[in-house]
């Protein structure tokens, strides 16, 4: 009884992150098979950033917009990847209350700024094929450059509110995390097990379905008016240019945005345990290793820069 008295009444320094709890030799295997792919998702996405910084070609509202999406991939897995190669060779799986917060706030206003990026891009695909003869007087350098801004600058604001609000969250005893990283859920579901907080978690949930299905909506509406204006091309090396230009960006949005919303429509609802921890795996390290080669497979300009970055012929 003594022991649970001073469990719940002193705030949690800690959290436990389990992680992917197997046998020793797994996590050794797990580790190493995470090492590699976060080392290729750093060079696949330096990569593309390099080719549009050197290839002058390149030098386009498009390519700008690739590039910084690729620096945003980079900066993506480093709030959470290291960690959690860290974690599996850690004994004790500890973070620190402050780390888990700052990590928690770096990962959704990463994420967020994803989702806005994502959009201008399929913005910047509507006025180049619906509106060919405004695209270069719409999409000026100085245009593209304020829409950049605007991405980084109000992804880090759209979640700063809803932190704030987990940092007062009652967090009295329990710390075990069943996931890789400070999620949403798990925190939310750990402070509801000391007291009631239907206010946040409805703001969290709020915010997250509004950002998402706002974001997927206009990317879909944007692409349905583009394939209707591809579909009235009338050569067919102009619907295949321009489908191959579209559909590697499309199946990054499908990529992205199904994992993201099974994982943060309802967070803190209940999911089936263990399926959280995988959907967050899915869209914030595999996809980011798959997207340097969706862009650049079925992209002449980009696949001849990066022969360029790399050496090739």
């Amino acid at each position: 009884m003594d022991s649970k008295d001073r469990n719940t009444s002193h705030p949690v320094s800690h959290f436990i992150l389990l992680g992917f709890p197997c046998l020793r030799e797994i996590q050794i295997f797990l580790f190493s098979i995470f090492f590699v792919t976060y080392i290729l998702t750093l060079l696949g996405n330096m990569a593309i950033v390099c080719a549009v910084r050197w290839d002058h070609r390149l030098h386009t509202p498009m390519y700008v917009l690739l590039a910084n999406f690729s620096f945003l991939e980079i900066c993506y897995v480093n709030s959470d990847v290291p960690n959690m190669l860290i974690n599996f060779l850690s004994r004790t799986k500890t973070i620190s209350f402050a780390q888990c917060l700052l990590q928690l706030y770096f990962f959704f206003s990463l994420g967020t700024t994803e989702c806005l990026f994502l959009s201008i891009m399929a913005y910047d695909r509507f006025l180049a094929i619906c509106r060919p003869l405004h695209y270069p007087s719409v999409m000026t350098t100085k245009f593209c450059r304020s829409l950049i801004i605007f991405c980084w600058t109000y992804g880090f604001l759209w979640f700063l509110v809803p932190v704030i609000l987990i940092t007062r969250l009652p967090f009295c005893g329990p710390n075990v995390i069943d996931d890789f990283l400070c999620d949403l859920g798990p925190l939310l579901d750990l402070a509801s097990a000391c007291a009631p907080v239907p206010g946040t978690v409805l703001l969290c949930g709020t915010m997250s379905s509004l950002l998402i299905f706002a974001t997927f909506f206009y990317i879909i509406g944007s692409y349905s008016l583009v394939l209707r204006a591809v579909m009235q091309v009338p050569s067919a090396a102009g619907r295949k240019k321009a489908f191959s230009t579209c559909s590697s960006h499309l199946a990054v949005v499908f990529l992205f945005y199904g994992s993201v919303m099974m994982t943060y429509v309802s967070p803190g609802s209940g999911q089936a345990e263990g399926m959280q921890k995988f959907t967050t795996l899915f869209y914030s390290v595999l996809t980011p290793f798959f997207n340097p080669m969706i862009y650049s497979l079925r992209n002449k300009e980009m696949k001849d820069a990066l022969k360029k970055v790399l050496g090739g012929s």
